[in-house]
């Protein structure tokens, strides 16, 4: 899960206080006029990702519907290209970061890890999928360093 925050360091001390959570080194992405800093928290099974737009289409987001807006859901799967075929048999076209038709020979994502989205069928709400042992590789490397 993906949620919009204000403030990234306020958010992940509310998280490591009230639920003992990890909290990851934070990254920053920047691409195409979007900014972001980001977080992922962990605490018992669960994870979330932390997100605190700068500008661009989340900004936007956060700034029409408030912080704490959740505008996307994560999913692994063991196989992409076999998730990719599944999707496509179902009549669903998986699509890329900006919403365009997604080819299976170009499933991977800017940072380098094999993805591909849903097209959003309800309002901002997106699904992605990534592959399971490139999630976990960035997970561990997030963790590598504490906060």
């Amino acid at each position: 899960m993906y949620s919009l925050v204000k403030d990234l360091e306020q958010a992940c001390g509310y998280y490591a206080r009230i639920f003992s959570a990890r909290i990851s080194k934070t990254l920053d992405w920047q691409r195409d006029g979007l900014h972001v800093r980001y977080a992922i928290v962990r605490f018992g099974t669960e994870r979330l990702m932390l997100v605190q737009p700068f500008s661009g289409n989340l900004k936007a987001l956060m700034d029409a519907n408030g912080e704490g807006t959740i505008y996307r859901h994560c999913y692994c799967t063991p196989d992409i290209e076999a998730a990719y075929d599944e999707l496509l048999a179902a009549g669903v076209q998986p699509e890329d970061e900006n919403g365009k038709p997604l080819s299976r020979d170009n499933l991977q994502s800017p940072s380098g890890t094999r993805i591909l989205w849903l097209p959003k069928r309800f309002g901002h709400f997106s699904i992605e999928l990534l592959e399971e042992t490139e999630l976990e590789a960035f997970i561990e490397e997030a963790f590598a360093e504490d906060r």
